[in-house]
């Protein structure tokens, strides 16, 4: 066959060779000729060998050859039958195909260290390579593949399709159907000159047979004889103790979250992620393909960071309040449970699930709103030895489905309308449904929290002491700048977290909480506190009233209370319904709390009034580790006004630097406490999160400095060493003049009476970036321009030249807090508006 390869999109004729190999011991011994892409390394210090599947060929490892790093050499063959390899006068079976390849790797004189890369059906045939080579094998990385049906599939819909008698000589052989069906998957569409590429050597019947022989050898049904080969691969398959990568495309028809899920069962330690808008030819798709590959292969093998001191384990103080009446979790309006029955009841529900079959390790997603049957199910599943998967509805339907799907959850607990949600985010995991109050049938629960707990009384035997380096907790980042992000946590940072906290501010037996936060709402029983849940939807934070509030303080006696600003915001604008008994009331906290986004000391200033006795103080953190800073409203006050939000000092035990940004606001330099370099923000501590979870690349952006969480977001230290925080580094503006964070020029801003709100946005290309501040005004104007005195007034305060001011009837916010402005949304809409587009 030519190999007519000039010319073609992104190949490197130069990688192309011919080699005649005679197969082996389960071949024929007939020499057959491979068309191999080969970059020809000699003496390397490893080899990548890339597999491909049907109906591709070598061609989807182009850009994997082009970046390859200096000393490695990548072989990437045509299978038999395929590509530009040899056609064959019969089918060739999954068995012969790994011996095809041992024959041409033998050939070819590769001998280890080999990293092995493959995609679709190449996956099989990849494993039976690497199980049968083990001693050369140093790590493995697949994408969008199987190795086996999972559990209740009957194998992907468009590839048994094309396997039904009659259909598969016609869609697979006769025409190119089952090619352009394979492509149509690619989101976004691929280019002509792809598309072109890998049609090319596929251009007549004769040339396709193989394609529709590789769709007759999946073994769908038991007695297919290739079902042995595949099962016995599969089960060796454990036995090769070496790293691997799963890098996926959810969006992939053919090998959907199924296979990915029982890929990850079989490779535990297996790292992943998912490319959230590729589909099945995930190398296509995602243009970082190739170098993520490179960057995993070639990454450097760093020590794991001292767990430090053990510490006692989450549900401690639940023991030690085992005989107290006192009440542990109060809903308002609702139930009140003392400490005395939640640990009898955490230990009776933990058996049950036990019981019935909940192992140690298995992920269980919550689906209950902060509530004492919460409560209950996360101390519960944690004394168990599982995992909780928290995903909260402030995400969203979509969002919370897209994130549960993310952390393949094996249980699900939840309310009926959780469990509704479920099902219509078709969230099917494998285990039980266990209804919050009751079981819910209809929904597909069998068993309550109540029924686990009665089976529990009859297993009360020794429960697990899960290990400080067990995984604990699966929570999610709010989604304010992109899809939301699993946040992984072991049991000694959750542990070291409620330590800090419990010492930060002093907490004893003696306190309560009011948590009107939703992270909060859990920490109460591990605290040692009693604490107590508004009559509120804690997801929605200006659900909170200031009568509200004022009930759930006295239904405790609180000493605390924790709330959003934008809770904080609603709790001020109801103050003129309280009543003289819930002032009284209020008038006994005597400490505030507020997280979640930048809290104006104008806020904590106007709720003396409320809350007259109550110290009054600001956590600086996020999802990935809280807190990491704390500032008191006293602290603010002596700061005064700078350039962004003052937050305070790191807390002890925590290390703070920043990185000094570029011109093209890429934070590239050296960590750093000195003061006024403006930076991105990086944390070290023993409460950061432990990764995030099937997202390798974005966990290695975030963590490329050993032992260092880089938050994303933008600051500087002042001269007294206090942390300033100026915004997130994707909202940096990068201005012909240099660097512009948003949160300075937006405080100046809102320093005009006549502003209520601003934000500051960057248009145009990176470097030559024009600034754009958008205000809601005081008084609604006719926009979307500012009227001449506004921009007047603007253009005086803003410190900086700025190329439009733009009002709004509000700026979007976050669907959690409610208080971070979406600037990347209102990015987009300022370059529309300045185009000359309908506001």
């Amino acid at each position: 066959m030519n190999l007519p390869l000039d010319g073609v999109a992104g190949l490197d004729p130069r990688w192309s060779r011919r080699v005649t190999v005679k197969a082996g011991v389960v071949g024929d011994g007939v020499e057959r000729t491979w068309h191999v892409l080969d970059n020809g390394v000699t003496d390397p210090v490893g080899t990548l060998l890339c597999v491909h599947g049907n109906p591709t060929w070598s061609y989807i490892w182009r850009r994997v050859l082009a970046e390859a790093p200096p000393g490695w050499r990548v072989v990437a063959p045509d299978q038999l039958g395929m590509g530009f390899s040899q056609r064959l006068s019969s089918p060739r079976t999954l068995s012969q195909r790994v011996d095809d390849l041992s024959s041409l790797t033998a050939a070819l004189g590769i001998t280890g260290p080999v990293v092995t890369l493959a995609h679709d059906w190449g996956g099989a045939v990849s494993l039976g390579w690497a199980v049968a080579h083990a001693s050369q094998v140093t790590g493995i990385v697949l994408s969008n593949t199987a190795i086996a049906l999972p559990a209740g599939t009957s194998g992907p819909s468009l590839i048994r399709l094309a396997d039904t008698p009659g259909l598969r000589e016609l869609a697979c052989v006769r025409t190119t159907g089952f090619i352009h069906a394979t492509l149509a998957t690619s989101r976004p569409a691929l280019s002509r000159e792809v598309r072109e590429a890998l049609l090319r050597p596929y251009g007549s019947a004769d040339l396709r047979r193989a394609i529709g022989d590789f769709v007759a050898d999946i073994p769908f049904a038991p007695g297919h004889p290739t079902r042995p080969v595949v099962d016995d691969i599969a089960r060796r398959l454990s036995s090769l103790d070496v790293p691997a990568l799963l890098l996926w495309g959810p969006r992939d028809p053919v090998f959907g979250e199924a296979y990915l899920d029982d890929l990850r069962r079989r490779l535990p330690r297996a790292d992943v992620h998912r490319f959230a808008q590729a589909s099945h030819l995930v190398m296509e798709d995602e243009p970082s393909y190739a170098a993520t590959v490179w960057r995993w292969v070639t990454r450097p093998r760093v020590a794991l960071a001292s767990p430090g001191r053990e510490r006692p384990q989450l549900w401690a103080a639940l023991d030690d309040r085992a005989d107290d009446d006192a009440p542990a979790v109060v809903e308002v309006g609702g139930r009140s449970v003392s400490w005395r029955v939640f640990h009898r009841r955490v230990a009776e529900v933990a058996a049950g699930l036990i019981a019935h079959g909940v192992a140690p390790g298995d992920r269980v997603g919550l689906l209950v709103p902060p509530s004492a049957d919460l409560a209950l199910a996360v101390y519960a599943v944690w004394r168990a030895g599982a995992v909780i998967v928290v995903a909260d509805k402030g995400l969203g339907v979509r969002g919370m489905g897209r994130a549960l799907r993310s952390a393949r959850v094996d249980h699900l607990i939840g309310t009926a309308e959780g469990l509704a949600a479920a099902k219509a985010m078709r969230l099917h995991p494998p285990g039980l449904r266990i209804g919050a109050a009751a079981p819910y049938r209809l929904l597909g629960a069998a068993l309550s929290l109540a029924d686990l707990a009665r089976a529990g009384r009859d297993h009360l035997g020794v429960l697990p002491e899960p290990s400080a380096d067990d995984e604990c907790a699966v929570v999610f980042t709010s989604g304010a700048t992109g899809p939301a992000k699993g946040v992984v946590y072991r049991h000694r940072q959750l542990r070291a977290q409620v330590a800090l906290i419990r010492a930060t501010y002093g907490l004893t037996e003696s306190d309560r909480i009011v948590a009107a936060f939703a992270p909060f709402a859990l920490y109460g029983p591990a605290l040692g506190i009693g604490s107590a849940v508004p009559d509120m939807d804690v997801t929605a934070p200006g659900s909170l009233t200031a009568v509200k509030l004022a009930e759930a303080v006295a239904a405790v006696d609180a000493t605390v209370v924790f709330a959003s600003p934008a809770a904080l915001r609603n709790v001020l604008a109801t103050q003129d319904e309280l009543t003289a008994e819930h002032r009284k009331a209020l008038w006994k906290v005597r400490l505030l709390m507020s997280a979640g986004a930048p809290v104006p000391v104008a806020l904590l200033q106007s709720l003396g009034g409320i809350l007259p006795a109550a110290h009054k103080h600001t956590p600086y953190g996020m999802t990935e580790v809280l807190p990491v800073t704390d500032i008191s409203e006293q602290q603010i006050n002596e700061a005064g006004a700078g350039d962004g939000v003052c937050v305070g000092r790191p807390l002890p035990g925590v290390t703070v630097r920043v990185v000094p940004l570029s011109p093209l606001g890429v934070a590239d330099g050296e960590m750093t406490a000195a003061p006024s370099i403006v930076g991105e923000i990086c944390v070290r501590a023993e409460h950061v999160k432990d990764r995030y979870d099937a997202l390798w690349v974005t966990e290695q952006a975030a963590s490329r400095d050993a032992g260092w969480h880089r938050t994303g977001d933008v600051g500087h230290f002042d001269d007294q060493s206090r942390l300033w925080v100026e915004g997130r580094l994707v909202h940096v503006i990068t201005t012909s003049r240099g660097v512009v964070t948003p949160v300075e020029v937006e405080n100046r801003a809102e320093a005009l009476a006549s502003v209520r709100q601003a934000a500051a946005v960057g248009v145009g290309p990176a470097g030559a970036q024009m600034l754009v501040l958008i205000v809601v005004p005081d008084e609604p104007q006719r926009g979307p321009l500012a009227d001449v005195p506004m921009a007047t007034a603007l253009r005086d305060v803003a410190g900086i030249d700025a190329a439009a001011f733009l009002v709004r009837d509000e700026l979007p916010v976050d669907i959690r807090h409610q208080s971070k402005i979406d600037r990347q949304a209102l990015a987009v809409w300022a370059t529309d508006v300045l185009a000359g587009g309908r506001p």
